[in-house]
């Protein structure tokens, strides 16, 4: 006997039945309203050369950039979209409204493309979707512009979403692996307007971080301080940008030797130490990744600085190495050898060479930044990891000692003793320049800091 197949389950709708006069009421007597906001996007004169590069890649290739599809959180409820960074990159939107979208680069000759937005327009008031659809209408999420408004938006063709379905296939940027490593590569070296937005990602961050320490009393009383933290760091890049540009990591004691800590449920103890890891992101999708490891107290305690001394002599070391033409990989170098030095006088290790510090340091010590937090990725290993620093490239040092609470081969005094000082720098003609200087970094001013912040 054949075992009946389950039927699929029915989605259900909890709204209430709309009668033909309701649905004609609700199509007539609305007020022309134009998008007041739908100006020239601040990124819509850069677009055009970074799409030219892009073709030039290509040539007589149909080229598809989706912005990606909403995801459903639970149930009826849906993740907050962001779009995907290609296609920001190359559009210069970043709304929510995007989901859905898609840009699509037709040839237009054999050295040449035309940008085509496949877009979703605002409804006319004659369809119903405008108040019924829960995803994409009007009264649910907003007023979306209508084609002419994002032609004028973006300088690009905007076309009905619906002309996608008749579209020849091409590459796809969401499944053409190629086609990925060149978004990535392309975006390796920032322009001028690029680093203008970092810094003011890296702006904002900064007054985060002076946010956080004065909470430090409230935070402290709390039974889960380090959500505290969180929440605190979250407003301001809500207020001040589209939010964080990554899940904040606010680990206290041995949390700080777990690397992606962002549980964030802990309790505060005045005795550790604090590792930070946050960054806001711009209205224009460009983040910040700042962490700095303070004091609960206010004060490094005499083995809390040693550890702290040790991982900013690293950093120092990093930063130092950084300039054109260097490996990318040789700032980690200059940073990890002063960490096994440093081990090494502790007795920890028995001699700096090989890679036993790798016990206590756990990962790299820095890397892209720009419209993603982990920047240009996809980037093939000769073009990133494998190559070169280049004058315009924005990057963070962050080397970092996570000294396990249960690791017998530490003293007891340094178990459970997590650092990481973490910068975003970008590279010039000569060196590299310090975007989150605002920030102090030595345990001498990082308790000036806190003491002044904490008292007002």
């Amino acid at each position: 006997m054949t075992e009946a197949v389950p039927a699929a389950p029915r989605t259900v709708s909890h709204d209430l039945p709309v009668t033909p006069e309701l649905e004609r009421f609700l199509a007539s007597g609305w007020a022309a309203t134009p998008l007041p906001d739908a100006i020239r996007l601040p990124a819509a004169d850069l677009t055009p050369a970074r799409r030219q590069r892009l073709s030039a890649r290509f040539p007589g290739e149909r080229l598809i950039v989706p912005a990606g599809a909403l995801t459903v959180r639970s149930n009826d409820c849906d993740h907050r979209f962001r779009p995907h960074s290609a296609y920001a990159w190359l559009t210069g939107l970043t709304g929510e409204d995007q989901a859905g979208h898609v840009l699509v680069l037709e040839p237009d000759g054999p050295h040449r493309h035309e940008a085509v937005l496949y877009v979703r327009p605002r409804s006319p008031r004659t369809d119903s979707g405008f108040c019924r659809d829960r995803r994409y209408g009007e009264f649910w999420v907003g007023r979306r512009p209508d084609l002419a408004e994002a032609e004028r938006m973006t300088g690009i063709r905007c076309v009905h979403l619906d002309g996608l379905d008749a579209l020849p296939p091409g590459r796809n940027a969401a499944t053409d692996a190629q086609l990925a490593s060149a978004l990535s590569e392309l975006r390796l070296v920032k322009d001028v307007w690029e680093v203008e937005q970092l810094q003011l990602a890296v702006d904002h961050t900064a007054a985060g971080f002076e946010d956080v320490v004065r909470s430090l009393p409230r935070a402290l009383a709390h039974p889960r301080g380090e959500r505290w933290i969180e929440g605190v760091f979250g407003l301001r890049a809500r207020a001040e940008g589209n939010g964080t540009g990554y899940e904040t990591i606010a680990a206290a004691g041995a949390h700080a030797c777990v690397l992606h800590w962002i549980r964030n449920d802990g309790l505060l103890d005045a005795r550790q130490l604090l590792l930070l890891d946050a960054g806001v992101e711009t209205d224009t999708l460009y983040t910040a990744d700042i962490t700095r490891t303070l004091p609960l107290s206010g004060r490094f305690s005499p083995v809390q600085r040693q550890v702290y001394d040790l991982v900013l002599a690293a950093q120092e070391a990093g930063i130092a190495a950084l300039r054109p033409g260097a490996r990318f990989r040789d700032f980690h170098r200059a940073a990890m050898r002063v960490i096994a030095e440093g081990l090494t006088e502790w007795g920890v290790l028995k001699s700096p060479e090989g890679d036993f510090h790798r016990r206590y340091t756990l990962c790299s010590s820095g890397h892209m930044l720009g419209l993603d937090v982990h920047d240009c990725a996809q980037a093939r290993a000769d073009a990133y990891l494998d190559g070169v620093l280049a004058e315009g490239q924005v990057l963070t040092v962050e080397p970092g000692l996570y000294l396990q609470p249960d690791d017998e081969t530490l003293p007891p005094d340094l178990r459970g003793i997590g650092v990481r000082i973490e910068d975003d720098l970008v590279i010039t003609a000569d060196g590299a320049r310090l975007l989150s200087g605002a920030l102090p970094r030595t345990p001498d001013a990082v308790e000036a800091w806190m003491g002044e912040l904490m008292a007002g």
